[in-house]
């Protein structure tokens, strides 16, 4: 790899600097002067002032007139933190304390069902499936099982490997409304109840995760089980909230804060380090430009990680979500916003859909995140670690260089397919939050380069405004389904009387 002492100082594509990772973009295919160009573009969006209203509680989230402050959440510093004047600092300490109370409160558990959905779940199963390589002294042997489908299949599956009498079940919806989490807990405590566990022991052994404590209680919650949230963290920044209690109860309170930890030490590195070697800008203004020069409409997130498989789901809602718009924040329509991400761990993209990233006639930037140290300590696993490099490697140059003769398009590599290079020294608590913070301050400066507001998200509320009707006309007898769309109408006639 190489070292900074060795780079150019005229060309800052690799560094470290004050980053917990390593960054290189010398194959983003945007030359130093356009690079110049597009800092320029950034200090002209004012970026770095906009940067400092996301961490110091200003209201941010203009259509919602409130703050977007998930960087509280990890503020270990203690630092003093102001909404409305009042520090919540103290707040999130009491989380804090009350996460690792109930991780002495949890021996003899031998099940956790976390029921939660969109941000309420990719997160954190994203972190408990990353961790799972850590040796077996930082985990215990408590099956944490995520529910977030309201397919009763997925249900199903859990139930058949859980252990009724020892399994907690956390629900997590910030306004305790949200319908599959609730029809899932719903379900979850009809099961306890065929096992013959008593409606006095059911509330023992539901926690839930919410802004709305009065709801929780009403569903049937202990007061002393509810875990507290805010309004001005959204969903898909919750990881770092109560909303992470399973990395906490599964891998331990020292790991829970080794993750926060280590997306403080991205956060750092944003606040601070200058806009040439500042990670979440240069992997956001690379997007950008190759955006609006390329015409691209959609980025590979490749993990050469099979422990990172979950990242690029966890990325599609991060930001699709954020910043999947067409109304920027003055109202008026943007030219482009988010492309599609998508993404699986190499070497299995390799033998999928590398083909098309190769020879396809659409330009798809690719992300490569690796990690330095092996995985593993199995017999052989330098080996194939270094195997698992390789391909990596290789594969990055050929999208960048490419090969033969244009005379011959079957076998013919076109290159100047961009892409960067992201690597963790190791794969653990402290380095998966740092590579989930970058990505969030990535997402954070796209917003602003494309002029919108990456904090809300009204565009997921159609749906399930019309889904109501529609469920209500499913579960009656009725056969009038006049207020209904004609095509939907006739959907739900062949639903209940289908012909095969």
């Amino acid at each position: 790899m190489v070292k900074m002492k060795e780079l150019r100082h005229d060309l800052p594509h690799s560094h470290y600097m004050d980053s917990p990772l390593f960054l290189d973009t010398h194959f983003s295919q945007i030359t130093d002067s356009q690079w110049e160009n597009l800092f320029q573009f950034a200090k002209d969006k004012a970026i770095f002032q906009k940067r400092e209203n996301l961490f110091t509680g200003k209201k941010i989230n203009l259509s919602e007139n409130r703050p977007a402050l998930h960087t509280a959440l990890r503020n270990i510093s203690r630092k003093p933190i102001y909404v409305n004047n009042v520090d919540v600092m103290p707040m999130i300490e009491d989380v804090w304390r009350q996460i690792d109370s109930s991780c002495n409160q949890f021996v003899g558990v031998t099940d956790i069902i976390h029921i939660g959905i969109g941000g309420s779940d990719f997160g954190p199963r994203l972190v408990c499936d990353a961790l799972n390589n850590l040796n077996h002294s930082k985990k215990n042997h408590t099956r944490v099982h995520f529910l977030s489908n309201v397919d009763s299949a997925d249900l199903a599956s859990i139930l058949e490997k859980t252990e009724s009498e020892s399994t907690r079940i956390i629900i997590v919806s910030k306004a305790f409304t949200t319908v599959e989490t609730l029809l899932n807990a719903k379900a979850v405590m009809a099961w306890l109840d065929s096992k013959g566990i008593k409606p006095s022991q059911v509330s023992k052994m539901i926690y839930a995760i919410t802004a709305n404590p009065k709801l929780a209680m009403h569903f049937g919650v202990l007061e002393e089980n509810i875990f507290p949230f805010w309004d001005w963290v959204g969903g898909r920044f919750s990881v770092w909230s109560a909303v992470g209690l399973p990395i906490a109860l599964k891998f331990g309170f020292d790991t829970y804060m080794e993750f926060l930890a280590g997306a403080q030490a991205m956060d750092q590195h944003f606040l601070h380090s200058p806009d040439v070697t500042n990670q979440p800008l240069r992997l956001a203004l690379a997007l950008y430009h190759q955006q609006k020069t390329l015409n691209v409409k959609s980025q590979a997130i490749i993990p050469y990680a099979q422990s990172l498989n979950l990242f690029p789901h966890w990325l599609q809602q991060l930001e699709m979500e954020s910043n999947g718009k067409t109304a920027g924040i003055d109202g008026n329509a943007v030219p482009f916003s988010s492309p599609v991400i998508f993404g699986i761990p190499g070497t299995n993209a390799q033998h999928s859909f590398f083909q098309m990233l190769h020879q396809g006639p659409e330009i798809i930037p690719v992300d490569f995140i690796a990690v330095h140290e092996s995985m593993s300590d199995l017999f052989h696993h330098q080996n194939q670690h270094q195997q698992l490099w390789a391909n990596c490697l290789a594969q990055s140059e050929a999208f960048a260089m490419g090969q033969g003769d244009p005379s011959n398009l079957n076998h013919y590599y076109s290159g100047k397919r961009p892409n960067n290079l992201i690597v963790l020294p190791r794969l653990d608590a402290f380095h998966v939050g740092a590579l989930m913070a970058l990505y969030e301050h990535r997402t954070f400066c796209l917003g602003l380069l494309y002029g919108l507001n990456s904090f809300d998200q009204p565009g997921v509320e159609l749906g399930k405004k019309l889904a109501i009707p529609i469920e209500e006309a499913l579960r009656s007898d009725s056969k009038d389904v006049s207020n209904l769309h004609p095509v939907t109408a006739q959907r739900i006639q062949w639903f209940k009387n289908p012909n095969f």
